[in-house]
């Protein structure tokens, strides 16, 4: 059963997301909070798998709310809550450590499609939305192309890999258009997290536009091309 905790300072909100979630079989609701202090005492208390966490919250914001729990060494899975799919608030939250971000309209599906796969590890990277939002304020003089932050640069074929995670795809993408197998692209993504000291594949995708590995509206080729 996965435990959630729902942040949201919106009566009617909370009350809709909680319906949806007990509707399932393997999801349970563990308490609701009305803003990020009480989400913090909250998740202190309950131990939740994955926090819903609205971003504008009185008091206390998501934002901050989710940074506390992250530097505090809080297991839960944190799942931003937001109105506009171009909110700059969202960016900073993903900085701050969060595991991904769903639109307040999102249909009942993708809600707890989304709160399985953060719960599974997975992140909420979707294409059409966080790598445009990354790239709005991610713009601006590229450094390095290599990161060497963490125990060493990454190796070219980890570079490739950031630079298709940066892009929103899944494993199992990463995987047919380098022709690896999905277990070795799990392989990656894992030294990759521990090379640069970073939470999840979100905070990769980050760093890739920080750092110049991916520039703003550039695609990645296929393997044996060049970029233009």
């Amino acid at each position: 059963m996965i435990s959630v905790l729902i942040a949201d300072d919106q009566d009617l909100i909370r009350m809709g997301l909680r319906m949806l979630l007990e509707a399932e079989p393997d999801l349970s609701v563990a308490g609701e909070a009305a803003d990020g202090g009480q989400a913090l005492a909250q998740a202190r208390l309950l131990d939740p798998d994955v926090i819903l966490m609205d971003v504008r919250m009185p008091q206390m914001n998501g934002i901050e709310a989710t940074t506390r729990l992250v530097e505090g060494g809080s297991r839960a899975r944190i799942l931003m809550l937001t109105t506009f799919n171009l909110d700059e608030y969202v960016y900073h939250a993903l900085k701050a450590g969060a595991s991904g971000f769903l639109l307040k309209d999102a249909s009942r599906e993708q809600l707890t499609g989304a709160v399985r796969a953060v719960s599974a590890g997975e992140t909420l990277l979707a294409p059409a939305v966080t790598r445009r939002l990354i790239e709005d304020f991610c713009r601006g003089p590229a450094p390095s192309a290599v990161a060497a932050t963490g125990s060493g640069p990454l190796s070219d074929r980890e570079l490739d890999v950031v630079r298709l995670v940066a892009e929103g795809l899944s494993n199992a993408e990463i995987a047919a258009r380098l022709y690896l197998g999905e277990t070795t692209v799990k392989s990656h993504i894992a030294r990759i997290l521990t090379k640069l000291d970073l939470r999840d594949r979100v905070q990769i995708a980050v760093h890739a536009y920080e750092h110049g590995i991916v520039r703003p509206g550039r695609r990645t080729p296929p393997p044996g091309q060049r970029a233009p």
